[in-house]
């Protein structure tokens, strides 16, 4: 037992020196996680799709102002502005470093409380201007919970920038291992607290869980060497220099949560139960965008901000191989879930008390977020091209640009054109891809002549692919539908699973026939998880060399 938890200890504090080996192992976790955020999601279905869809309304829309505090002061700063100037001191000097950091998360903690204990005195004006939608007991509800979740967001603030200090020193594996933990707490307050504490149950769960989070990076964060100092100090070039680059991240954040925050007011006015399959069709959906586009672009920014000023060719190699690498995997993820939408929907909610037109509601909303999943994807690693090179005001202005189109659209789509629920996920999607060509416009007027013809091909040559396998998917689809009873799950799990192995292996051909370099990477990695210590902390195996876009 002793020389498992010594092991275990050592598999924790490997370092992942390449991003495709730290992406590995940020895939291999957050899908553990997202599977348990589906199961999660399942339970919830199931525990309160009965007559208490409304309390379930209330639970997702309290999340809003707690979340928008943590969205703006932690990951405003933290991937835009932490991780990069964090980077940079460790190559200078390590002291100064943690005491940056430690200025860093105090002043971070104490904005928070601040605005948390404004947001606990005026919950109730903030719940009315937020829900109008929510009446007597839902409103009195909402406020009780906003109020509770805010002490969660506080763990998550801390825990946050554990991570943000771990990253840096190239450590997935712990962080991700966090999320795990997140999910399996509130997965517990479903299954144990919530018959008798109802809703409230499972927010004893998220408070657990958010507890969890943030201890379990403490050991490893205090091992590398992080010395935490009880300091405020404003003046430090680099406490400086991290709010100076995070204000514009922070205001480019504020106009996306104004985005959810009308979000969350269209759908409280909507019917009951319509804000909770908004949430569960977002949730499907974020488990191939957290899988293929938050995983590299988590990875890839600690090398992208070392190299942008030190080595210009591999900066660019290094973006653009992580591009394509996203393009190839979410590209295809996103076709599966158009493809098998309503299996997909029934394994991952169907409880007995989940109707059929809520599972024919949510496949409509899943259907319309999976055609912007690999803008989504793809997202995650164009911003962080400016934020390697220190530069937080570009995304923001088109991300605020975004927003109010965004919100527009809602708008139109919802009252308008009357589309209901789906009209905000039409206008979630459409946002996400304009923003996604805007990020593409400007990084290709800063990065003169990178996307070039050669890349525009492989990149084409990439989604030709794809429309193969969609076609071909469709085609198989259609045949199943003559052979298998998908009334009962057995045949619902059989369809699913070989529809997806006759996809992947049918990508797998056609990458091979097309020439798609990404295949043989992924092959190789696959190939070598017998030795998964080496893949770990495997150095420059993948990244070296020229991407080769022939």
């Amino acid at each position: 037992m002793k020389k498992l938890l010594r092991n275990s200890g050592y598999i924790f504090s490997l370092r992942q020196k390449n991003i495709l080996s730290a992406a590995i192992v940020l895939m291999v976790l957050i899908f553990i996680s997202s599977f348990l955020g589906l199961l999660r999601n399942r339970l919830l279905a199931g525990t309160f799709f009965s007559g208490q869809e409304r309390l379930l309304d209330v639970y997702f829309a309290a999340f809003r102002l707690p979340d928008m505090l943590y969205q703006l002061l932690v990951l405003g700063g933290l991937s835009a502005a932490f991780i990069p100037t964090f980077s940079e001191y460790m190559q200078k000097d390590k002291n100064e470093a943690n005491k940056v950091a430690s200025s860093a998360i105090n002043i971070a903690f104490v904005s928070f409380i601040f605005l948390a204990l404004l947001v606990f005195v005026f919950a109730k004006v903030l719940s009315r201007l937020l829900a109008p939608g929510f009446t007597g007991e839902e409103f009195y509800h909402m406020v009780r919970l906003t109020r509770l979740l805010l002490l969660a967001q506080a763990f998550f603030l801390l825990s946050s920038f554990l991570t943000g200090i771990l990253q840096s020193y190239e450590r997935f594996l712990l962080p991700a291992v966090s999320a795990v933990l997140y999910n399996l707490s509130i997965i517990g307050g479903i299954v144990f607290f919530s018959h008798h504490f109802s809703i409230y149950g499972v927010v004893y769960g998220v408070m657990i869980g958010a507890f969890l989070h943030f201890l379990i990076q403490v050991p490893l964060t205090l091992k590398l060497g992080f010395n935490y100092s009880f300091l405020f100090n404003f003046r430090d070039p680099g406490v400086k220099k991290i709010f100076h680059l995070m204000l514009p991240r922070m205001l480019s954040l504020f106009t996306t949560q104004i985005f959810l925050s009308v979000s969350i007011f269209i759908a409280s006015s909507l019917s009951a139960g319509a804000l909770a399959l908004y949430s569960f069709s977002q949730n499907i959906v974020a488990l191939p965008v957290s899988l293929f586009g938050l995983t590299i672009g988590q990875a890839s920014l600690p090398s992208l901000s070392r190299e942008a000023s030190r080595d210009k060719e591999k900066f660019k190699e290094l973006f653009l191989q992580s591009c394509t690498q996203i393009v190839y995997l979410s590209l295809p993820a996103g076709i599966v879930l158009l493809v098998l939408r309503i299996p997909l929907v029934r394994l991952a909610l169907g409880a007995k008390n989940f109707p059929w037109e809520a599972t024919i509601l949510t496949a409509k909303l899943v259907a319309v977020f999976s055609v912007s999943i690999v803008w989504q994807s793809l997202t995650q690693l164009l911003v962080r091209f400016f934020y390697a090179k220190q530069d937080t005001k570009t995304p923001f202005w088109l991300n605020m640009v975004n927003a109010l189109i965004g919100i527009a659209f809602s708008y139109l789509l919802v009252y308008v054109f009357k589309f209901d629920i789906v009209g905000l996920a039409i206008a979630g999607s459409l946002s996400a891809f304009t923003y996604a060509l805007c990020l593409i416009f400007f990084i290709g007027k800063k990065a003169e002549n990178w996307f070039s013809k050669v890349f525009v091909n492989y990149i084409g040559r990439i989604f030709g692919i794809n429309l193969l396998l969609s076609l071909f998917l469709w085609l198989l689809m259609k045949g199943f539908d003559h052979f298998l009873d998908t009334t009962k799950t057995l045949n619902l799990i059989i369809l699913t699973v070989l529809t997806l192995f006759v996809s992947l292996s049918l990508y797998t051909i056609l990458s091979c026939i097309f020439r798609i370099k990404e295949i043989y990477s992924l092959l190789a990695v696959i190939k070598s998880f017998g030795r998964w210590k080496q893949i770990f902390s495997q150095s420059e195996e993948i990244l070296e060399g020229n991407p080769g876009y022939d």
